[in-house]
């Protein structure tokens, strides 16, 4: 993820470089081409209820976490016959995807999501929607302010580097390992969502007793990755522990390895990509887990702003609105609960 690439997920595949998948048309189709298909609702949310026009607007999918944001969308979008979609072309440039989002704007949709490339930058835009009483839903890049939008949802960045930093330091203490070389490979060091990771890695680790020996940020390429990997592992002849941020990009690191042969090490990955899941699966890697940040959360914005729109509230919680702010957990995925989350993994 340059900047624009940051949040969510990169091109993967083996060694090869795999292009990203299309969007799915039918909601039944495999766990990687579709979101879930909505359970009924105990208050009868998901009967179809109101006609409602929902704009999304996202950074281009040229990797696979994006590619999952756009096909999820998609994909539960049209699970509802009281939802007509409007997507307008993803884009990596700033002031394209302002010129699209005030597009559907003038075309006065009934609630907006939007996941800015910068959310700095796309947040006088999002003023302008709520403003013109456009309710919007901020997908993961936060709009720095509150009244841009109506409802945030995104990932646990400190959650995930505390997820990871709790299951690295349980393992070596469970071996025994005193004073152990901890690498972290992060995604583009400058931006906040690595900062907060790795944050959440260091206090973790901080609780056993650890800390990091080195790190390196990796850009959310397969190509940096890989390079980064291979400087590390000639700079650090063993190794007891290995994170890095991101599970696209961790197929550079993975090939890194490989080429390397070493294996004395545990790694843990981030994101929950589809390979990575296959990987521990396999329990011949040297990848032990992955830590959640799921482009799930982009069918949960297209409910949440559907269930807006029309006025309606979550039917679980007693409060008759959607919240301001919904963070989701992240949680960590070893080989004893793979199965159980298989659905959920994004092809990369």
């Amino acid at each position: 993820m340059s900047e624009n690439v940051a949040r969510r997920g990169f091109l993967v595949g083996g060694a090869v470089l795999l292009a990203a998948g299309c969007t799915s048309n039918e909601p039944e189709a495999s766990p990687t081409t579709a979101a879930p298909a909505p359970a009924p609702a105990a208050s009868g949310n998901d009967q179809p209820g109101q006609k409602v026009t929902i704009g999304f607007s996202a950074p281009a999918a040229d990797h696979g976490w994006i590619a999952a944001i756009a096909k999820n969308a998609e994909a539960t979008a049209k699970q509802y016959s009281d939802i007509d979609f409007k997507p307008v072309e993803p884009t990596n440039d700033i002031n394209q995807q302002i010129s699209a989002v005030e597009s559907l704007i003038a075309a006065k949709v009934n609630a907006l999501v939007i996941l800015p490339n910068d959310g700095q930058q796309l947040n006088q835009v999002a003023l302008q929607a709520t403003q013109a009483g456009i309710p919007v839903i901020n997908l993961d890049r936060i709009f720095p302010d509150k009244l841009a939008y109506r409802t945030w949802v995104g990932g646990d960045n400190y959650g995930m580097g505390v997820a990871a930093g709790h299951f690295i330091g349980k393992q070596l203490k469970d071996k025994g390992v005193s004073n152990p070389v901890i690498v972290e490979i992060q995604g583009i060091a400058t931006l906040p969502l690595t900062q907060d990771r790795s944050k959440g890695f260091a206090d973790a680790l901080k609780t056993y007793g650890f800390s990091v020996t080195a790190k390196q940020d990796a850009k959310f390429t397969v190509e940096t990755g890989n390079q980064v990997a291979t400087s590390l592992l000639q700079a650090h002849k063993k190794i007891d522990a290995l994170w890095n941020h991101d599970d696209d990009q961790g197929v550079g690191v993975l090939a890194a390895i490989r080429e390397a042969s070493r294996d004395e090490f545990i790694m843990v990955g981030g994101a929950g990509s589809l390979n990575a899941m296959k990987e521990i699966q396999s329990g011949t890697s040297v990848l032990k887990a992955t830590v959640t940040y799921s482009p799930t959360m982009a069918s949960s914005a297209i409910k949440l702003a559907r269930l807006v729109a029309q006025g309606k509230g979550m039917s679980d919680l007693v409060e008759k609105q959607v919240p301001q702010s919904i963070t989701l957990a992240s949680e960590t995925i070893t080989k004893d609960n793979v199965e159980k989350y298989l659905e959920l993994g994004f092809e990369s």
